[in-house]
């Protein structure tokens, strides 16, 4: 079972945090990870959308990518919106970023212990099944 970090460093990260890449980021406005993102795009966060059915499309005014790999600015959080069982591969793409994420966030209801293990052992905090968005507001950042 992934032990996410206290309140307290969730609270630190976020604070740290400038650039949100949203895997599994959808173009469409009535989907939970469209609501997030442009809340925490709202919230003064940098979104990169990264989808491979939308890449090259603007979402939130940002033009999504296919992969991970094709960022090359520095990510602080990767913020991932995929069933539990697709985490492995997001994970691996992850660890394979040429500049590594400070932060693995996987969204309420989403939760891979194997894939977890694997991030934090590349030094990255992982938090699972806690929305973002959420955690932000709960955590009063920048209040």
């Amino acid at each position: 079972m992934v032990q996410n970090p206290s309140n307290e460093t969730r609270r630190q990260l976020l604070e740290d945090a400038k650039t949100i890449a949203v895997v599994g980021l959808s173009n469409k406005p009535d989907r939970t990870s469209y609501m997030v993102a442009a809340a925490m795009q709202n919230a003064g966060y940098t979104i990169i959308p990264v989808n491979p059915i939308i890449a090259g499309e603007t979402v939130l005014g940002e033009k999504a990518v296919a992969t991970l790999a094709e960022i090359d600015t520095p990510v602080d959080i990767v913020n991932v919106f995929r069933r539990s069982e697709d985490i492995p591969p997001v994970a691996e793409d992850t660890l394979a970023m040429k500049q590594k994420p400070k932060v693995f966030w996987m969204q309420q209801g989403i939760s891979n212990d194997e894939a977890a293990k694997k991030v934090r052992e590349a030094g990255i905090e992982v938090v699972s099944d806690l929305c973002i968005k959420v955690d932000h507001a709960l955590l009063r950042i920048g209040k």
